[in-house]
């Protein structure tokens, strides 16, 4: 019998790599899709960085690492984190996976069972709720509307949270809404769950290096609750390296073990080439980030600036990372002929099929009011495609 396990069968399919398979298959057709759905700088990997991986070829380094990473690497990122963010970690604390999303799904794992609540809030990334319910965990959505800049309070964190809760996940820069929580912001929601020692706080920071407000905040600054926080980075964003797959965690050493044992019975150590042109990244020159973050920058004030031209768009500035996420649901109910826009994913379906441009449907992000967009390409191509998009929804009637 072809039966897939219930385990799997609980699971939804990634919104954004389904999108970004369509856009494929128009390309494929000969069309010429402008694809902003996909969540990866369009930069190529630094130079220094690849000498280093070429490097780490020649010398050999082709076996098994240690599972949570090499040593030189786990130091790199414990300097890191004591440079630019204050805090103190030893390579104990730190364990290396294939990717930030293997970190993320490490911690979920190793920390909740079944019945515990993971509070998330929304507009969340799409594989936060599925890796919760793979733990057989139940997902708490609290919601944070474009009125409040997507980002949730104190007070809406108090009232999620149950004898039940086990874990936050925080994402800060935010994907899919480029939100970022301000210090202050973050001391509030740290005053809440000091006063709930059962929760572990997630920090997914993987955008970190992607802000336009001057300074990245951690919630690990905050000591009161730095020994329930887990830091998820990596460098697939800040130095263009999605595909080299390195993710870490940082935090306490009893969780930073548990992913390891878990990680040790499924993947093993991540691959030991990556390792080495990480270690580069981390270690070598911070100016090609730089470069990148203002290149970002400059995107996002131009897709704002266009998107703010379509009637019917409702727009607000994002503070980090790179998508813009706007509200869509006055469009609902509009037709084009026989075509009837009902949700943000069938605007989606609509942006794609008649405008050729591929972005996501907010429904799979917790938020159906919205739809999110990549301005991780050309500056040409953000014009194009916002032209597109400007062309197709007045078709909508």
């Amino acid at each position: 019998m072809n039966q897939l396990s219930d385990r799997l069968n609980r699971l939804s399919q990634s919104a954004t790599l389904l999108m970004s398979q369509k856009s494929n298959e128009l390309k494929a057709q000969g069309i010429d899709v402008i694809n902003m759905s996909v969540g990866e700088p369009d930069f190529n990997t630094p130079d220094h960085i690849k000498a280093a991986a070429i490097k780490a070829v020649e010398e050999n380094f082709s076996r098994y690492s240690p599972v949570p990473g090499y040593p030189a690497l786990r130091q790199a990122i414990a300097s890191k984190l004591k440079n630019e963010n204050g805090l103190d970690y030893t390579p104990a604390q730190i364990a290396c996976s294939n990717g930030a999303k293997q970190s993320v799904c490490n911690v979920v794992m190793t920390v909740v069972n079944a019945g515990d609540e993971v509070i998330i809030p929304a507009p969340y990334w799409v594989s936060y709720p599925e890796m919760v319910k793979l733990a057989d965990g139940t997902p708490v959505v609290v919601g944070a509307g474009i009125e409040q800049d997507f980002k949730i309070t104190p007070q809406q964190l108090e009232a999620a949270i149950t004898p039940k809760t086990r874990a936050l996940i925080l994402c800060s820069p935010s994907n899919p809404t480029g939100s970022v929580y301000s210090k202050e912001e973050l001391a509030g929601l740290a005053a809440v769950l000091a006063k709930h020692e059962r929760v572990i706080v997630i920090a997914d920071e993987i955008y970190e290096h992607i802000n336009y407000i001057g300074k990245h905040e951690s919630i690990a600054q905050f000591e009161e609750i730095k020994d329930r926080v887990v830091i998820i980075n990596g460098v697939s964003k800040a130095y263009a390296m999605t595909g080299w797959r390195i993710g870490f965690i940082a935090g306490p050493e009893w969780i930073v073990k548990g992913c390891n044992k878990l990680q040790g019975q499924y993947t093993s150590g991540p691959c030991s080439v990556s390792q080495k042109a990480a270690e580069a990244a981390y270690t070598g020159s911070q100016e090609c980030v730089e470069v990148m973050r203002q290149a970002f920058e400059r995107r996002r004030d131009l897709i704002v600036e266009l998107a703010k031209e379509i009637p019917g768009l409702e727009v607000n500035k994002p503070q980090g990372a790179f998508y813009l996420f706007p509200k869509c649901s006055s469009y609902f109910g509009k037709k084009d002929g026989d075509r009837v826009i009902n949700t943000s994913t069938d605007l989606a379906l609509y942006l794609l099929e008649v405008g050729h441009v591929a972005t996501v449907g907010g429904d799979d992000f917790g938020s159906p009011e919205c739809f999110r967009m990549s301005y991780a390409t050309s500056d040409e191509n953000i014009k194009e495609a916002m032209k597109r998009i400007k062309e197709a929804l007045s078709r909508l009637k």
